[in-house]
């Protein structure tokens, strides 16, 4: 049975991820510009752009944290339920956050996809909910 708590955990982790992207996005602006001779040289001086950079830091431990809650959740929600909405849901935030910082938003198609989105997840839910519902009932008459 889906509870009110795991749908609120898989909200955090979407809202964790999705509005996190465009700020993970922009935080990398500038590591072009770090150059260095060799290879293992060129991947520790990007390394270390980023985590001395708090516009990308910031984003990524916070993103981070939503894939603990999305392992946590994983623990106690049907994966065939939290996978997908959890995707669906953080695709929306990240256009959604996009948008609000200025991004390209994708016209009337990304519009389409949005409501297209919200429609799946709403039968994913109420789809786990009736069927726990119906078990329950079943169980139930034993």
């Amino acid at each position: 049975m889906v509870t009110v708590v795991e749908l609120l955990s898989l909200l955090l982790v979407s809202v964790l991820w999705g509005c996190t992207n465009p700020f993970l996005k922009r935080g990398t602006e500038g590591i072009e510009h770090v150059q260095h001779n060799n290879r293992v040289s060129q991947i520790l001086a990007e390394v270390k752009f980023l985590f001395l950079n708090l516009k990308y830091l910031v984003p990524f431990l916070l993103n981070q944290s939503g894939s603990l809650v999305y392992y946590y959740t994983l623990s106690t929600t049907e994966i065939s339920l939290a996978v997908p909405v959890a995707n669906s849901l953080t695709f929306l935030c990240t256009l959604l956050t996009g948008k609000l910082l200025g991004e390209e938003f994708g016209g009337k198609q990304a519009v389409a996809g949005m409501f297209l989105t919200m429609a799946g997840i709403t039968l994913c839910v109420i789809s786990s909910i009736d069927d726990t519902g119906k078990q329950n009932m079943t169980q139930a008459a034993h």
